[in-house]
């Protein structure tokens, strides 16, 4: 198994209401060259969370951090005019927030972080500091 040092979160960038399923993310990534989704995680609009790459694997989420991350996706991200927004639902922000607690108690030491901290954009627009995920556990 990989060390895993860090739970990185990202949107998938559509617009609010939304639905986009594990797959479908799968053939847009897939059609980028990628092997598989890149993504460990999605998050569904009502809050279900569905495998994405093998846990075991390296994702393809975040360069430079992938081979000792896990990436999780909240499905949204934009309003309806592709402008950044949290539209993440009730449900997904209950679901991330059990997610990023089981996964900090597996990986001990793993800090929690959003893409945008790594990139220039505003994925997963919202700010992961401000939520304090690893004060609430």
């Amino acid at each position: 198994m990989r060390k895993i040092t860090e739970i990185i979160i990202h949107c998938s960038a559509t617009p609010e209401s939304r639905n986009v399923t594990v797959d479908e993310i799968r053939d847009w990534h897939k059609d980028r060259g990628f092997n598989d989704i890149g993504y460990h995680y999605v998050i569904d609009l009502d809050g279900e969370v569905h495998a994405g790459r093998s846990i075991e694997k390296p994702g393809a989420h975040c360069a430079k951090h992938n081979i000792h991350s896990i990436g999780i996706c909240y499905i949204g991200g934009t309003d309806a005019h592709g402008v950044p927004k949290d539209t993440r639902t009730p449900e997904q922000k209950e679901s991330l927030r059990n997610l990023v607690y089981d996964l900090s108690l597996k990986y001990l030491g793993a800090t929690i972080h959003g893409h945008n901290e790594f990139s220039d954009k505003d994925c997963p627009c919202f700010s992961v500091k401000a939520e304090n995920f690893e004060k609430s556990f």
